[in-house]
């Protein structure tokens, strides 16, 4: 029996996806076109490739199988297309570069034009995802990411650390005062990053919690309610949040420095550090659009900082 390429692609988006109707958006094909195709595969091959429920889809154990069969083709096309378009070992053509959102808004996008206009040849799409995108399969082609990666796999370049300020508006000061002590926080209307969202930007996103003694992530624990907390699962929000006066944030510094309107408070407590990382797949060593991004990133910090 010959396996229909076509058909196999559309049933790894489904497994994948774990719906006909998010497949679809994913194929740009209607959820009745991929729900057809996969019925035709399941007939091609004599098996079921799934379990239908109310909830979603759950592979079977040949769709399992078949599952992992083609995540390892998939893999395998993908590296094979990007060593392709690699050895040409020219700067020129398609990259894509995943990035946390806030960081992506807050820091890269202001410096875009600068790399544009030096590497015309590259044409740079930027993904502001704060889920950690596979670059493996070629979600995309590089990463810069807020922790230290530990697949062994990629190729890892620290760029630089970023310092956190716990921080509020001049505004928001003047008004409910500046608190003395790590443990006054809890008397003011602090805002967080709910830890129990499915990512998180960066660990320690909520230190001004820990060291007030707030162990809680969850806007849902009832010991809190008692307390003033405006729960914010988007760091640019948190960050405009502040800027209005809503409360108290932990922030990075440099977002700190840039908003004249934010004050740094609490500096005696030791402030946590983000480190943040460029990173590739191994085999995507030789590719000169990678490296041309990676060579821009390092001079830019080095003689500018962030």
């Amino acid at each position: 029996m010959a396996m229909d390429w076509d058909k196999l692609r559309i049933f790894h988006a489904v497994a994948v996806a774990g719906s006909f109707t998010h497949a679809g958006e994913a194929l740009n094909l209607s959820q009745s076109a991929v729900s057809r195709q996969i019925s035709s595969l399941e007939d091609s091959i004599g098996v079921p490739l799934f379990h239908r429920h109310a909830r979603g889809l759950i592979l079977t154990e040949q769709g399992d199988l078949l599952f992992n069969a083609a995540k390892d083709i998939f893999s395998r096309l993908a590296m094979i297309e990007g060593q392709l378009g690699d050895s040409k070992e020219l700067a020129e053509g398609p990259l894509t570069i995943t990035v946390a959102e806030f960081f992506g808004t807050t820091w890269l996008a202001p410096i875009v034009k600068e790399f544009h206009a030096k590497h015309p040849g590259i044409n740079l799409t930027i993904l502001l995802e704060d889920r950690v995108l596979n670059l493996g399969m070629r979600e995309a082609d590089a990463a810069i990411r807020l922790y230290e990666p530990q697949q062994q796999d990629l190729i890892q370049r620290h760029l630089t650390s970023i310092k956190l300020n716990v921080c509020a508006s001049k505004e928001y000061l003047e008004k409910n005062g500046a608190p003395k002590k790590a443990v006054d926080l809890s008397k003011h209307t602090l805002i967080a990053y709910p830890e129990d969202a499915v990512v998180t930007p960066y660990d320690n996103a909520n230190w001004h919690l820990d060291i007030a003694g707030l162990k809680t992530r969850r806007p849902s624990d009832t010991a809190f309610l008692d307390l003033d907390i405006i729960w914010i699962n988007s760091l640019s929000a948190v960050y405009q949040a502040a800027r209005s006066g809503l409360g108290i944030a932990a922030l990075p510094d440099y977002l700190v420095r840039n908003a004249p309107e934010l004050q740094p408070i609490l500096m005696e407590e030791k402030q946590p550090a983000v480190d943040v990382y460029f990173v590739y797949p191994e085999e995507r060593r030789h590719s000169g659009r990678i490296a041309s991004f990676r060579d821009f990133l390092l001079k830019h910090i080095s003689q500018i900082g962030i």
